[in-house]
């Protein structure tokens, strides 16, 4: 079997190959034509299946008693669980990462054209730093990941962008499975972005008191608490227009609401698989009410951006923000990219987006 595990993973770095003497022979091959093949152990089952949130892959049973087939999950990023006789397995010989609020196995299908985006190569690299700060918000400490470019100093000063990750994932999301950090590298190597300190919070917190706010605390935990943390920690600019906001998914109502609350702290914000609105009832959606004044929502931010997959399963909310638009002389960006809500569209927005940063 060709050994083609990708390059990182949620809890290790360098891919472990198994021990076949003691495990047997399995693991996952990438095919040409964008089809992955499984090979996997599951003595005495029954039946094996990738369920790819509803679109099942099953596997078949092999002379020797492993389980194996060719399927076809689609390019990119990919979660799916891993069912052995109905029940969620997670396995080691897969790559795991975290979503829908726990771990789950993925796996990462080339996506042609894009393969040196997250590459790991001999241009210069920048670092991920882990912080615990605490919250007047929450009661409790709160988790952020930094990223600083490789060139970094900290006698010189940078414009912040605030980047969040979606419903079910955490603060590393935009790390392990956007590739964030590489995307950088990658465009600052190319010329193609400006230098800044990239930071992401966790968005699921929730009050030491076990109230049930959970993860609308966020836009006060980030005004409060994440933004003084970071320019009392970071030399970072102050102004609005060095500093950002994006998001994916609940990412980017959160994005929504702060920004658009407090447009003399934000000037520019990016919505990814974006809500505008909350796409459903019971929560509320004042803080759209500047988009009544497009002279002040212009002159407020120089790149509001909002993107959304073809294929997601909210597109309907997407085109039901573009009706709620309409009409309205507001300056905004609308991008749509192939692909569902998943980590293959996020990594094409935030791609698409970092070069409209703090740009003069």
């Amino acid at each position: 079997m060709k050994k083609a595990w990708p390059l990182d993973t949620s809890v290790s770095f360098d891919p472990y190959w198994g021990e076949p003497s003691r495990d047997g022979e399995q693991g996952y091959e990438y095919l040409p034509d964008g089809k992955v093949h499984l090979r996997l152990q599951a003595p005495g089952a029954k039946e094996v299946k990738l369920d790819q949130f509803g679109r099942e892959h099953p596997l078949a049973k092999a002379e020797d008693g492993m389980w194996e087939g060719t399927v076809d999950l689609g390019r990119g990023f990919q979660y799916f669980f891993l069912k052995i006789d109905g029940c969620d397995v997670l396995s080691p010989y897969l790559p795991i990462g975290y979503g829908c609020c726990r771990p789950m196995n993925f796996l990462d299908v080339p996506v042609p054209g894009e393969e040196e985006w997250g590459a790991l190569d001999d241009i210069p690299h920048g670092a991920v730093t882990r912080h615990y700060y605490p919250s007047s918000v929450t009661g409790k400490l709160e988790i952020c990941l930094v990223y600083t470019p490789a060139s970094y100093d900290p006698a010189r000063k940078y414009p912040v962008l605030y980047l969040q990750h979606g419903y079910g994932e955490n603060e590393t999301g935009w790390v392990y499975q956007g590739h964030v950090g590489r995307i950088a590298d990658r465009l600052l190597h190319d010329g193609q972005m400006k230098e800044m300190i990239i930071v992401m919070g966790n968005g699921m917190t929730s009050a030491a008191s076990g109230a049930p706010e959970g993860r609308m605390l966020f836009p006060q935990v980030i005004l409060k608490d994440l933004i003084p943390f970071i320019e009392a920690r970071y030399p970072v600019y102050t102004d609005k227009w060095r500093r950002a906001m994006a998001g994916l998914s609940m990412g980017s109502f959160q994005t929504s609401i702060v920004t658009l609350s407090n447009p003399d702290l934000f000037g520019y914000a990016g919505l990814f698989s974006g809500f505008l609105r909350f796409p459903r009832e019971g929560v509320s959606n004042d803080h759209v009410r500047l988009l009544d004044d497009p002279d002040k929502f212009n002159a407020a931010f120089r790149v509001f951006y909002r993107a959304m997959g073809t294929e997601d399963q909210f597109f309907s909310a997407f085109a039901d923000d573009d009706q709620f638009l309409a009409g309205k002389a507001v300056r905004m960006i609308r991008r749509t990219f192939p692909g569902g809500h998943d980590w293959g569209v996020w990594r094409r927005c935030i791609h698409d987006f970092l070069p409209m940063l703090f740009q003069e």
